[in-house]
């Protein structure tokens, strides 16, 4: 496999990774919460998961980390071996130059793997502050994408595009050994967006906040049109899931109630989802759609809906829903419950209980059937 290859090989193996971020109780500065994601990524590697990813987000407490390819330089030394991922590069903010340039360094000092998760963004307080028009995303992504390929194949290239020409040969540096392997995926936010990332040659990263009907939805929508264009679709297809485990399931969703209700209050805040005019933003229609319940989840008492599509309870119903999604098509889990204002117990809890106890059940538990493509009564 060359090193800008869009997934690596599905294989027997399952695969676990943990989501860190600058969280922590309520109060924290950004430099101890900082530490805090250090000290989780550490704790991780101890416990046997095979990566951590961070997400970008810009000028909120919202995940207040806008560089995560360079706090993932600092773990590649801090964490040697330790795998690598990145749930999301917003691309349309970046130049693809200096984008490559990074992802190019980061590969080089990185000894472990390294996933690279890309999307669009969807914070309209993020696009005006980096003064990108929203309705550039889709082409400022894919140019950027393009660009990003032909940089990485350490040989001359030109390009030209509508934002991005260039017009004399360049070959960026480093130049990546060919052994260390590139595995990026586009993020995926409808049905619609696995087409779009199987024409970009990207293996989708999903959330599993859809329902599964969606879910199996968005892989035969992606395989489909993947095999259509000669990729190779028996690839590692990874999702990234809220956890909360606890002796009962009731202690659980209690436990994730409240954690998810401030997170999910936050994330509407983040993404002005009340004012944002999702209709006249070419390319983010089915936003509105997608985020008119987040105030509502917002609520503990009417957030159920959203925990019955995250990973909920004890260590043995935690593991039925692994194997769920492993029905589905998905074998690389990356779970968290690093949401503002969860500290360092509660986040290592999680983290012990799903490795001691979930990864050993989930081997010895049968497959169920496949969901259904149709949605249920309830959803």
């Amino acid at each position: 496999m060359n090193v800008f290859a869009g997934g690596d090989q599905m294989g027997e193996n399952i695969r676990y990774a943990v989501q860190i971020g600058a969280v922590d109780e309520e109060g924290a500065s950004d430099a101890k919460m900082y530490d805090e994601a250090i000290v989780d990524a550490a704790y991780a590697q101890e416990l046997g998961y095979s990566s951590v990813w961070m997400v970008e987000h810009h000028f909120s407490d919202y995940y207040p980390t806008p560089n995560p390819l360079m706090f993932l330089s600092h773990l590649a030394a801090a964490c040697p071996g330790l795998g690598l991922g990145t749930a999301v590069m917003v691309l349309p903010w970046y130049d693809p130059l200096r984008f490559a340039e990074d992802v190019a360094m980061l590969r080089t000092l990185a000894k472990g793997r390294l996933d690279i998760g890309m999307g669009r963004g969807t914070a309209k307080l993020e696009y005006d502050a980096m003064r990108v028009p929203m309705d550039e995303a889709r082409d400022r992504f894919r140019e950027c994408w393009e660009v990003t390929q032909l940089a990485l194949r350490g040989e001359p290239f030109t390009y030209e595009g509508q934002f991005v020409s260039i017009d004399k040969p360049i070959t960026m540096r480093p130049h990546i050994d060919p052994s260390r392997e590139i595995n990026f995926y586009g993020a995926i936010g409808s049905p619609a967006s696995a087409e779009i990332m199987a024409d970009l040659g990207l293996t989708p990263l999903s959330l599993a906040q859809f329902p599964d009907y969606m879910l199996v939805k968005i892989l035969d929508k992606w395989r489909a049109r993947a095999g259509q264009r000669g990729m190779n679709t028996n690839v590692s297809l990874p999702i990234s899931a809220k956890c909360f485990i606890g002796d009962t399931v009731e202690e659980a969703r209690e436990e994730a109630r409240g954690h998810l209700a401030r997170f999910y209050r936050l994330q509407a805040e983040h993404y002005t989802t009340d004012t944002t005019p999702w209709d006249d933003i070419p390319g983010y229609e089915q936003f509105a759609k997608i985020f008119a319940n987040m105030r509502l989840m917002g609520d503990p008492a009417q957030n159920d809906p959203i925990l019955d599509r995250s990973l909920v309870g004890t260590p043995e119903t935690v593991a039925q829903q692994i194997n769920a999604l492993r029905a589905i098509g998905f074998d690389y889990f990356i779970i968290s419950n690093a949401t503002q204002g969860v500290g360092r117990e509660p986040r290592h809890r999680m983290m012990r209980r799903f490795a001691e106890e979930v990864m050993p059940l989930v081997e010895t538990m049968p497959l169920p059937e496949r969901a259904s493509m149709a949605p249920s009564a309830a959803e």
